[in-house]
């Protein structure tokens, strides 16, 4: 997966290319217009040095504490996501030791506590998720508009850029805390430790990857769901209701049976919002495929499941519910790529560290190779020993690791190190062979530059041969 990661980015220049030379894109102009918003907002006026014409103007250092202030609140936010991730820790923490203590040990439930806590935990997380989503991208639409960014493009990348930084952390945190941070801080027999007077939380007997592989899936897959049914449902809800608000006295029926102009039924529709929601819908799933495959495998399968659905709902959507959009000219998908560059590099890394740190890959590696080949008597290489009466005597004294220890975070650290930089050997050497424009495309632009340059000569030779003749 980090290599599919790495090469489809690279064949996506290419796929841009191509689609930028078909709709003529290729030389898109660099001077902008102002926003409409900016224009009708800014506080002065100044000579454009490019053009010599008068334009808006906003001060720089003004738009600067602006920028510094919504950075503010963002680390606030990022601060309340933390809040609630320790609030699902404690409560994970606390459902299990009381559904343990109020039924009997040997039941279902007493069986089956602390996966019942873990996967409540999940579905309640994933609420907080998908409220805090809502709150923040409504409170970075507010935050950009007050930045008062000039062209379009600067405002539409600063408000990706806000709601990305959210998102990441928002949707990202629980999984890194269960790949990275679960189950390192337990301590020992005698000497557990707390966080606010709770013991911490332990992976369980298959150890972490279980646990985010489960968290995954209800995030993943639980946003999928969600997201496909408010996409089915509420648009439909709201045509309904802006046609009973712009025609009280007709029914369904009747408007049908109206002679309507193509435009006006187009008007009753809703306005079409951009693409935004879709694009950040990709990206974050395109993070939950690449970052965390090495747990879940079958995270693929259930994004290619949900695109399958989703394009049909989409479509429906778009030609059915929502207004004609107003054309928008794009080169590329803007600042939506490096944002993809960013997670595929973060994927990388983050499977390298699941393989060597987070399972039991390297350890039973290492077993086979220096112990037994048939792996007898591994667990208990895993596990800590002492003597009952060295426990007695030393209350307050912390375990010593082993040599093995660290000949074992050795190899962990040497494996990180070779799978990084097989990959990004491997993404530097299809960049260097695979061109980012296909040769088709630069045959024919080149054709193109030709046959303009000939219609520039033969336009100049008939405009000396006129000119000649009147002489």
């Amino acid at each position: 997966m980090s290599l599919w990661a790495v090469t489809f980015l690279e064949y996506w220049k290419r796929t841009c290319s191509t689609l930028s030379h078909r709709w003529d894109f290729l030389s898109f102009p660099e001077q902008e217009r102002p926003r409409p918003e900016f224009s009708a907002m800014a506080p002065m006026t100044t000579r454009n040095p490019i053009t010599g014409a008068e334009e808006p103007y906003f001060p720089e250092n003004k738009r600067f504490r602006r920028t510094v202030t919504g950075c503010m609140v963002i680390i606030v936010m990022v601060a309340v996501v933390l809040m609630f991730l320790i609030a699902i820790i404690l409560y994970r923490t606390i459902i299990s030791v009381v559904i343990y203590k109020t039924v009997r040990t040997n039941s279902f439930f007493g069986i089956s506590a602390v996966t019942i806590a873990s996967l409540s935990g999940s579905v309640l997380n994933l609420l907080v998720i998908l409220m805090l989503s809502k709150i923040y991208t409504t409170l970075a639409d507010i935050l950009t508009r007050w930045e008062m960014h000039r062209t379009q493009t600067k405002y539409e990348d600063m408000f990706i850029l806000k709601v990305f930084i959210f998102q990441f952390v928002n949707f990202y945190s629980t999984p890194v805390y269960i790949a990275f941070f679960k189950g390192r801080f337990v301590g020992y027999p005698g000497m557990y430790k707390t966080l606010f007077g709770i013991r911490n939380e332990d992976c369980g007997v298959g150890g972490c990857l279980i646990d985010l592989a489960q968290e995954l899936l209800v995030i993943m897959v639980g946003k999928q769901i969600i997201n496909n049914i408010e996409e089915f449902v509420s648009p439909k809800v709201k045509v309904w209701w802006q046609r009973n608000k712009m025609h009280p006295l007709l029914t369904n029926k009747a408007q049908t049976m109206m002679n309507v102009s193509p435009w006006e039924a187009d008007y009753d529709l809703l306005v079409c919002e951009g693409l935004f929601g879709e694009y950040l819908e990709m990206v974050l799933q395109f993070g939950f495929i690449t970052i965390f495959v090495a747990a879940c495998p079958l995270a693929p399968l259930f994004a290619l499941m949900n695109n399958w659905v989703e394009i049909r709902l989409d479509a429906q959507k778009f030609v059915t519910q929502y207004r004609r959009p107003v054309v928008e000219r794009a080169q590329n998908i803007g600042i939506w790529f490096p944002i993809l560059q960013f997670i595929t590099h973060i994927a990388v890394i983050s499977n390298a560290f699941l393989i060597a740190f987070t399972s039991s890959f390297v350890p039973r590696l290492y077993y086979r190779y220096t112990r037994n080949s048939t792996l007898s008597g591994f667990v208990n290489f895993t596990l800590s020993t002492a003597p009952e009466s060295y426990i007695q005597q030393h209350h307050n004294i912390s375990c010593d690791h082993l040599p093995e220890f660290y000949e074992l975070l050795v190899i962990r650290l040497s494996c990180v190190i070779i799978f990084e930089h097989v990959v990004f050997f491997i993404h530097r050497l299809i960049d260097l062979i695979v061109p980012d424009i296909p040769e088709d495309v630069e045959l024919k632009m080149k054709r193109e530059h030709y046959m303009a340059k000939q219609a520039l000569a033969e336009n100049k030779v008939q405009h000396l041969l006129f000119e000649l003749y009147f002489l």
